[in-house]
């Protein structure tokens, strides 16, 4: 499938994003052979301004689990405009606190206390402030490699690319990071009782989805108790139902002391972003519940798309539906993998939550790039470019299953010439037994 030809209007829009938006980003995506500019979208297809349609298992970092501009949720927010707006949020409100309400339900453990920012990266914030107030401890511990959100305390927890640009990395000591899958790397730095808390996406998405080692996460746990240190989880992309269960964490048997949700939540209608604690972690709210303060979080009109959010992502049948996904596009991603195993050489799941390793350091960059060609955007993760995102919606047909697969295949195989010069034996070689 050759490249569209790009209109004048594009050609013109791009130039003037560069003018006035991102030049950065806007260049770099050029340079990468991706000129997308997002026109219409639904369900899960995204349309270029030029016309040209997309199969999305990007999903904005998971925003669009239920596809974009989901029916019952485009009729949630247009109901909910009807009564409510923004609001007030130095006020109970009633969307904002039977949002709450349903979270305490749905989370894991004695989780209670629902804290409302606009953004996964506010909330981030947030949790990490909490765990301050809880324990009266200042230091933080993350993983290598991490990523938690691009806002002030978010940004300390990850990469040091995010944070030495704004000259905003850590010049005291109290973020640490040590390496993924090593307990005993995390017991050295726990051992102090020095630190408040230790925050973990469940499976860390833009490190490629590295998948915890058995043990790992309880692991974690355990070594926290042991310190006197809260879990935090981060399940901005790992929650609702992405590994077939509501919350990531609850699939390895941990209950964290504070769990943190977004992007999915908001149903990619309207920005919310959750904190929700236990009661012990709360206090601060009862001793000054001013302490945090956020116009946008815990807006009401997101309180009424993040409540119709919750109650699609716990039906038995998208549960199902999740596996069924899962286990169908595996299958097809196994025979596409053993036909091209000199280049496309891993994949890492967990349900819906997919990794693919590729054999360059650099090798997901081609990938995308023939994907987007051919019809499907999947991104690289920024801090292991070997690996593609591959995150495919909660309720994909099988007829989108089968399309995907077909240009997945497609697109890897001309990425693996273009990287390896041709050589090897590719699909037909495999059908006649070679490797």
């Amino acid at each position: 499938m050759a490249t569209q030809q790009m209109s004048e209007a594009k050609r013109d829009f791009l130039e003037r994003s560069e003018l006035f938006w991102n030049p950065g980003k806007t260049k770099d995506w050029r340079d990468m052979g991706v000129d997308l500019v997002i026109d219409r979208r639904e369900g899960y297809y995204l349309y270029d301004m030029d016309g040209r349609r997309l199969i999305d298992v990007h999903l904005n970092g998971g925003t669009y689990n239920l596809g974009h501009r989901h029916p019952e949720l485009v009729e949630a927010l247009k109901s909910g405009t009807a009564r409510f707006d923004m609001g007030n949020h130095h006020f109970p409100a009633l969307a904002r606190t039977a949002l709450a309400e349903a979270m305490a339900l749905c989370a894991p453990g004695d989780l209670r206390y629902t804290i409302y920012g606009s953004g996964g990266g506010e909330a981030i914030d947030i949790a990490i402030k909490t765990a301050r107030h809880t324990t009266q401890k200042r230091k933080i511990v993350s993983i290598v490699k991490a990523y938690h959100g691009h806002t002030g305390l978010a940004v300390q927890t990850g990469d040091d690319r995010f944070s030495k640009l704004f000259l905003s990395q850590d010049t005291h000591g109290e973020f640490v990071q040590v390496p993924f899958n090593d307990l005993n790397a995390m017991e050295d730095a726990l051992k102090a009782r020095d630190v408040a808390a230790v925050i973990l996406e469940t499976i860390p998405a833009t490190y490629g989805f590295p998948m915890p080692k058995e043990g790992y996460l309880p692991g974690v746990k355990s070594l926290c108790e042991r310190y006197d240190t809260l879990y935090i989880a981060d399940e901005v992309q790992t929650g609702l139902m992405r590994t077939g269960e509501m919350w990531g964490i609850t699939r390895y048997g941990v209950e964290p002391d504070i769990l943190v949700t977004g992007k999915g939540i908001s149903g990619g209608m309207y920005p919310i972003a959750c904190v929700v604690v236990s009661e012990r972690c709360g206090g601060w709210l009862s001793e000054d519940g001013f302490g945090h303060i956020s116009t946008m979080g815990g807006a009401e009109l997101g309180c009424v798309v993040a409540m119709k959010t919750l109650e699609i992502v716990q039906r038995e049948e998208v549960r199902t539906m999740v596996h069924y996904i899962a286990n169908y596009l595996r299958k097809g991603l196994d025979k596409i993998q053993e036909a091209y195993a000199d280049f496309f050489i891993g994949i890492r799941q967990h349900g819906v939550i997919m990794g693919l390793e590729f054999a360059p350091d650099q090798g997901a960059k081609p990938v995308m790039k023939h994907l987007y060609e051919n019809g499907v955007w999947a991104i690289f993760s920024a801090l292991d470019p070997k690996v593609l995102q591959f995150k495919p919606g909660l309720l994909l047909t099988q007829a989108d299953c089968e399309d995907l697969l077909r240009r997945v295949e497609i697109a890897i195989g001309l990425a693996r010439n273009e990287v390896m010069g041709g050589k090897g034996a590719g699909r037909a070689g495999a059908r006649r037994g070679g490797k």
